[in-house]
């Protein structure tokens, strides 16, 4: 028998049957969308020689590590700087978010669905707006080209998603087990901190992983804010190298390399809390 819903043919098991094709026209479309990330590490093993050829080679046949000494002797620092703005920029939104969605989700203040309203707005600022506006509080505060100056302008881009993540998996906590801690003497700070949080692990997770994957990622706010700093994150490391190294393409795709590894192998870790994260709360019973 076909299974209610189900579109194709059937095997004798009774499950759906996958047709070649959309399997295959899947793999194209992956191979296409992952090229660029092949040729990135191709690049980066690639001697210069071998890069001036027509056409170029698709393996780095007679390969070299020059790009990755040369990222090791000249990126670390910023590579440094990125993770530094990168924590704090967890920090200060799971600090401000957390409260903030658990506020919405269950205290409901007057005005929750006006304050909701002005989050969703807030992500749709583009952020070189946002920059202009930082950097003229900044010039008054003393705050420019300061790893503190960067975490909090990152956190304004992720404080927002924090909040509407953590109302959405907090509005599917049973109402039961809430009443039970207060049933028990607890206050709406204590519920928060002993119930709330402890189950809330899966959103924890996804807003600090987008809050932190959005300050190394960052360009506009590092470049507005602190582009005549000391310590400047890896994607003004990168801008710099590529400006002063534009022939020596080894080196800039193996310092790109080195800079998307932390991202991939947090979402790779992450990503059944992610799923999970994202999508509690979107679907109520």
């Amino acid at each position: 028998m076909r299974r209610p819903g189900a579109t194709g043919p059937v095997t004798r098991a009774g499950r759906p049957q996958t047709t070649w094709w959309k399997t295959a026209v899947g793999l194209v479309l992956t191979a296409v969308m992952l090229f660029p990330v092949y040729w990135m590490v191709n690049v980066s093993f690639t001697r210069d020689e071998a890069m001036r050829k027509s056409p170029p080679d698709l393996f780095p046949l007679h390969g070299t590590l020059d790009g990755y000494r040369a990222v090791l002797h000249q990126q670390v620092p910023y590579l440094g700087t990125s993770l530094l703005v990168g924590l704090g920029t967890v920090g200060l939104t799971l600090v401000v978010a957390a409260p903030a969605g658990y506020s919405l989700a269950r205290l409901r203040p007057l005005g929750a669905g006006v304050l909701g309203f002005v989050l969703l707005v807030a992500q749709m600022i583009p952020g070189i707006i946002m920059a202009m506006g930082f950097y003229a509080v900044f010039l008054n505060l003393n705050m420019l080209n300061t790893l503190s100056g960067l975490v909090l302008a990152d956190a304004t881009i992720a404080v927002p998603f924090g909040a509407l993540v953590f109302q959405a998996f907090m509005s599917g906590i049973p109402e039961e087990l809430l009443q039970a801690a207060t049933v028990d003497g607890a206050g709406p700070v204590r519920v928060f901190w002993s119930v709330v949080l402890p189950i809330s692990r899966n959103a924890i997770i996804t807003v600090g992983l987008f809050a932190f994957l959005w300050a190394w990622s960052d360009f506009v706010f590092a470049s507005t804010l602190d582009g005549g700093g000391r310590a400047r994150p890896v994607t003004l490391g990168i801008y710099q190298y590529i400006g002063n190294n534009n022939q020596q393409w080894n080196a800039i795709m193996a310092t790109a390399v080195v800079a998307s590894i932390p991202a991939a192998v947090l979402l790779v870790v992450a990503q059944r809390s992610i799923a999970t994260g994202v999508t509690t709360g979107a679907v109520k019973d």
